[in-house]
């Protein structure tokens, strides 16, 4: 953490071209909103309350997606440029340090490492200005960065203006600066949007500086794509496969085996454990953690979930919000939507559907089932077809099954309702009352055959 540093995101543009009515920070890559990767990214650098973020566009969604960060904000109600955006915060930012980083909030690839070390040379230069600058074989389009014998820099010529001689360097503008904050802010003062938008640019202050004589430096990177900007949803895409192309290559890095890593999606905040195997077109998202030794097979779909060790999810799964405990076998087309537990070497089979439902260890539910707002005990078999009616379309209603009972198939459990441990429920039956323990019931109609009534019904019997 840089104590002479804050620094300011500038997050409150619309984004038009992205063609959405979402402000383009809120818009997400590797499963967290571009705001959020530069938040994190930020606070790798300097602490939480030395960041500010400008924020204009649905100021409030901002706000939101950032505050749990405990970063600061400063609204700037009207977006008239870069320049502008910093000026809005003048108050703040005077106040919070010496010198002043600039991040923007659609460039979220830019490595907190490669920010320390703009930092570094800044402070060690004793420039006034540091321009973060990298170099591309077709710079078409970015403005370019003029610099004397020294190897300081004069100037940054945008494309529109720049001369034949100028458009052949191949140094661009990255947008991501240090400034002494006193200087800056004196620069800030005179400027005048004298440009067709009739905004407030920084990189006027950079002219500005310049033409004082004071030092601008700059300090170039390599990598490019870390200060890829996104302006449209092609960009967007590009820097979400960049995200989750690390995001795979940590974890296999890690022990993990992944089938066909281009096909499988890893949000950053997952993690997943040694000699782990998921197959091709699994989707692993949000806050979800796979322990060591699962199978995640093809199709499926973890969210928010936490997998013990050895767990098994078969093809076309789908497990959101739920715990899954040690050796539990899921699927397939099994769909978990929500707030449930199942123990340890517990079945919930083919097109079986659970909903803050709790299995306990070894329970099955093999085949074709709804188990909602349920209590399973262990060593519960459920057979198919089983349904616990949990709403009374005011109302939901728990089911409790106790340990070791036997559930026949097309059974439905009229909730609320208690089945005692060790009791049997047979096939078919409607049970609407509470089963005591150690009882067999049967709670269906009595078959009764009527031999020749098909043809009597139908005239076929007569004489």
């Amino acid at each position: 953490m840089n104590q002479d540093f804050a620094i300011v995101i500038l997050a409150a543009g619309l984004g038009t071209r992205m063609k959405s009515r979402r402000a383009k920070v809120l818009h997400r890559a590797g499963g967290k909103t571009l705001i959020e990767l530069v938040v994190s990214t930020a606070t790798q650098v300097a602490a939480p309350d030395r960041v500010h973020v400008v924020v204009g566009h649905q100021a409030e969604l901002v706000q939101q997606a950032v505050a749990v960060a405990g970063v600061r904000t400063i609204v700037q109600s009207e977006q008239l440029g870069t320049g502008h955006a910093v000026l809005e915060g003048r108050s703040a930012l005077e106040s919070a340090g010496p010198h002043l980083l600039v991040l923007y909030g659609d460039c979220p690839l830019v490595a907190p490492e490669t920010l320390a070390a703009l930092m570094r040379q800044h402070l060690e230069t004793g420039a006034a200005a540091t321009v973060l600058t990298t170099r591309l074989a077709d710079p078409a389009g970015y403005g370019r960065m003029i610099r004397d014998r020294s190897g300081h820099i004069q100037a940054i010529v945008e494309e529109k203006a720049a001369t034949p001689e100028q458009k052949a360097v191949t140094e661009i503008n990255s947008g991501i600066y240090c400034f002494q904050t006193p200087r800056l802010f004196e620069c800030l003062a005179r400027l005048r949007p004298d440009n067709a938008a009739g905004e407030y640019y920084l990189t006027d202050v950079i002219g500005d500086l310049a033409s004082q004589g004071r030092l601008i430096g700059g300090f170039s990177i390599c990598e490019s794509w870390q200060v890829l900007g996104i302006n449209t949803r092609v960009e967007l895409a590009e820097v979400d496969a960049v995200l989750r192309g690390r995001k795979a290559r940590a974890l296999m890095l890690d022990g993990v085996t992944i089938q066909r890593p281009e096909t499988v999606t890893l949000d950053l905040g997952v993690s997943v454990g040694s000699d782990t195997v998921l197959e091709p077109f699994v989707q692993v998202l949000g806050r979800s953690a796979i322990g060591s030794g699962c199978l995640v097979r093809s199709y499926s779909v973890v969210s928010d979930s936490t997998l013990a060790d050895e767990v098994t999810v078969e093809p076309f799964s789908l497990i959101h919000e739920s715990q899954i405990e040690r050796g539990a076998r899921i699927g397939p087309y099994a769909r978990l939507r929500t707030g449930n537990y199942v123990g340890a070497e517990a079945r919930v089979g083919n097109f079986v559907e659970l909903k803050k439902t709790r299995i306990g260890a070894r329970s099955k539910a093999q085949h074709l089932a709804y188990l909602g707002d349920a209590d399973i005990g262990a060593g519960v078999n459920i057979g198919a077809g089983t349904i616990t009616c949990n709403y009374d379309g005011l109302s939901k209603h728990p089911t409790t099954i106790g340990d070791g009972v036997f559930v026949g198939s097309n059974t439905t459990l009229v909730a609320p309702v208690e089945i005692g441990a060790g009791s049997y429920v047979a096939a078919g039956s409607v049970v609407t009352e509470n089963v005591p323990p150690d009882t067999l019931t049967i709670a269906r109609s009595r078959q009764t055959n009527k031999r020749g009534w098909p043809s009597r019904r139908s005239g076929r019997g007569r004489s």
